[in-house]
């Protein structure tokens, strides 16, 4: 691989893996289809119960209209709760139901039991390169992270 066309064939290949495994998952869950980004806004407030729909905004990198409206469908789904935030009654705070987190956690078991079978059909060269990988590719997330929060 050459350097120069290194940036954009790794940015392709992780992309594809990433689309390939939600279209799987996606195929295999039960009703309702979630899109990629109400789950990651599921993520989000799982992680974070409480987190306010502007914070959510900033940290998926979308307009605070696009999580309003993610957040009155997954509401209305029965994944999702808005509550009267306390010290601002103007202000939404997001919890989570037990709906949600049953649905993320049947989410990552399937996407784990994949990417598990997936991997054990390579050769072991591919699954030690894959897995020396992984270090790498976290500190790359943390990066890109790190500086989409100081622009």
């Amino acid at each position: 691989m050459e350097q120069e066309t290194f940036p954009e064939e790794l940015a392709d290949a992780l992309v594809g893996v990433q689309r390939l495994i939600r279209r799987r998952l996606r195929r295999e869950m039960p009703a309702p289809q979630l899109r990629g980004a109400e789950v990651e806004l599921l993520r989000l407030v799982v992680a974070r119960p409480g987190i306010g729909i502007s914070d959510a905004a900033k940290d998926l990198y979308l307009a605070g209209n696009s999580v309003s409206t993610l957040v009155n469908q997954l509401a209305r789904q029965g994944y999702l709760v808005r509550e009267t935030d306390p010290a601002d009654r103007r202000a939404a705070r997001l919890m989570p139901t037990a709906a949600a987190e049953a649905r993320l956690g049947e989410w990552r078991r399937r996407r784990a039991d994949l990417v598990r079978q997936q991997i054990a059909g390579l050769d072991k060269a591919d699954r030690e390169a894959l897995a020396a990988a992984v270090p790498a590719l976290r500190l790359l997330a943390g990066n890109l992270r790190e500086e989409g929060e100081e622009s």
